[in-house]
């Protein structure tokens, strides 16, 4: 199994290691420190060993961050985790604290009347700060960078990962490492400047053509990189990563050295050097801005034609996801065969990894399955552990939210599906969350709109009933690298317009707290329409997911005459490119799963 279902932290953990942070606070003079969830490269996911605000609260969650006091410790969480993260931290010791309605500096400012907060610079951004700084400075509070406190209070603390790299042939990629770093040097070139620093694990992988085994889930390799403006790149990792065939790949062009020679590489650079002030940590500016070299605020050079997927990664992964789908029908058939009653929450993980692994195709996981039967599927990120596993009963909701690395692609798939009867009240909210996602599959628009400009149009249906999610409609996705991958996504805060080849999740949901969670998810894929109307030009989203969505939970009533074309067309699709692909037993299930309504 590539998920376990160990529990990770336990609450009763927290307070001897808040405790032990605190007597550490003491001796450096601080009168606070800040826990953040990232890690060095600022990922998403990161590797056990800096698990630290695990470590230390006990929260699993993807985002967030403590900030530990004297006399209070705040665990600042986002809508998605407001009910995980209390039956995961001390609530006697640790404060759930609603982030962003609540910002860390005007808490700080509430709850503490002098002194400095430290911080680790390698795990903030020079953004995380500055806020920070506007706000706690006027008060006469200070901020300083130290040495990571949670590593001198973590006895055990894993060590850093090493996995191996691996090639990512060219023929997936659609472009070779060779003709991107001769793209994004011309890049440089054209803005002045004579190099870039690259920290982004899913950026270094993008670039190099390489992929790697540090993070679970994600087939990245964790490293920092300096991509000059003739093309010429140093990489800078474990060296033991990179086997025969790897430094073969990566060639003379490619430079390799341990992470020892990072800084002393920064501090000998020759300005001006862009750095990305959203994701690159700020020890790196500061270490540059001491040796007097010119930095220059920037994106990540790889971020934005990484999002633009080539031709080649579509049809990849357009493969994986029929694939993917393919083992996505026959979990649900058997799902649907089954007792109720008879399963548990980890029956139903370990069935579906199964099924996947049935393609012999399969890499990894590309995150740990969300199976929440009734009010667990309230929780929207809950992780099946041996202390939680339920039972699926009868007469109830379950919500699966899971997804693949095959080599040709990365899929992302979320289906509620009804347990018995759930009643009409759950099948009006299904319907609901349905039309949404229908509306952003039918969106069109002209280029230039942003996600935040979609977002609306999936949750109109929900908002009229008086309802809403705290989550974005969607996030971005890599091509065999990260499921959450930016800057892409739909989303109240997306500034970034949508562009042909980006693919993204189209997830809208709702969420009842000690009853039931919906959320249904497909990919979609940014394409230039076919129908170009007055001859502007305008974008659409091609489906990328063909798995059938479930017609017992649908109040045909509620849908309009284009909602159901749609539906019914989606169907036709899905039993059309899935159907050949399965076995006829469960062809004969899917059949009657993609009946017209």
């Amino acid at each position: 199994m590539f998920q376990s279902f160990d529990s990770h932290a336990t609450p009763d953990h927290g307070p001897p290691r808040l405790a032990a942070l605190r007597e550490v606070m003491a001796r450096e003079g601080l009168a606070g420190f800040i826990v953040p969830r990232a890690d060095a490269h600022q990922g998403e996911y990161v590797a056990a060993r800096d698990e630290r605000l695990q470590w230390l609260t006990g929260f699993t969650g993807s985002a967030g961050f403590a900030v530990v006091l004297p006399t209070i410790a705040g665990v600042f969480i986002d809508g998605r985790y407001r009910l995980q993260v209390k039956t995961q931290v001390d609530l006697g010791h640790f404060t759930p604290v609603p982030w962003p309605d609540i910002k860390a500096g005007d808490w700080i400012r509430q709850h503490l009347e002098a002194g400095e907060i430290g911080f680790d610079p390698w795990l903030h951004t020079a953004d995380d700060i500055a806020a920070l700084r506007v706000v706690l400075e006027p008060a006469g509070l200070g901020l300083r960078a130290t040495r990571n406190l949670i590593d001198a209070v973590w006895p055990d603390q894993p060590p850093a990962p090493c996995g191996l790299a691996f090639v990512h042939p060219d023929a997936l990629a659609g472009e070779t490492s060779a003709e991107k770093r001769a793209r994004l040097a011309e890049g440089l070139r054209t803005a002045g400047q004579r190099a870039a620093v690259i920290t982004l694990p899913d950026s270094i992988c993008w670039l190099l053509n390489i992929r790697g085994a540090d993070v679970p889930k994600n087939p990245v390799l964790q490293g920092f990189a300096i991509l000059l403006d003739d093309g010429r790149v140093t990489l800078f990792t474990d060296l033991a990563k990179l086997d025969g065939p790897t430094r073969a790949h990566l060639g003379p062009q490619v430079t390799l050295c341990p992470p020892a020679a990072f800084v002393p590489a920064l501090r000998s650079l020759t300005g001006p050097v862009r750095v990305d002030r959203g994701s690159a940590p700020l020890a790196i500016r500061d270490e540059m801005a001491d040796a007097g070299i010119d930095v220059v605020w920037g994106d990540d050079p790889c971020r934005l034609p990484k999002a633009r997927k080539t031709a080649a990664e579509i049809v990849g992964m357009r493969e994986a996801h029929l694939r993917d789908g393919a083992a996505m029908v026959e979990f649900l058939c058997w799902l649907d065969r089954q007792p109720a009653g008879s399963l548990t929450e980890i029956d139903v993980v370990t069935a579906l990894e199964g099924f996947r692994r049935a393609t012999n195709a399969l890499h990894d996981i590309s995150f740990d399955t969300i199976c929440g039967a009734g009010p667990h599927g309230a929780i929207m990120h809950y992780r099946v552990t041996r202390e939680t596993n339920r039972a699926v009963r009868d007469n109830e909701l379950l919500l699966v939210d899971s997804g693949a690395q095959y080599r040709d692609g990365t899929t992302d798939i979320t289906r509620t599906v009804a347990v018995g009867d759930p009643g009409e009240e759950a099948r009006a909210c299904y319907t609901r969350v349905l039309q949404g996602m229908i509306a952003i599959s039918r969106a069109r628009f002209p280029k230039g709109v942003a996600g935040r400009d979609l977002d609306p149009l999936a949750r109109f249906a929900l908002w009229v009933a008086g309802f809403d999610f705290d989550h974005g409609t969607g996030h971005g996705v890599g091509a065999f690298l990260s499921v959450h991958e930016g800057p892409q996504r739909i989303s109240r805060l997306s500034e970034v317009p949508l562009e042909p080849g980006m693919i993204l999740s189209n997830e809208p949901g709702y969420y009842r707290e000690g009853a039931f969670g919906i959320r249904l998810e497909n990919l979609i894929v940014v394409q230039v329409a076919s129908d170009l109307g007055d001859k502007r030009a305008q974008y659409s989203f091609e489906t990328l997911t063909f798995v059938p969505l479930d017609r017992r939970l649908i109040v045909t009533a509620m849908l309009s005459p284009e909602d159901r074309l749609w539906l019914d067309a989606y169907h036709a699709q899905v039993l059309h490119k899935i159907g050949p692909r399965v076995s006829g037993a469960v062809r004969d299930w899917l059949t009657a799963a993609c009946a017209p309504l």
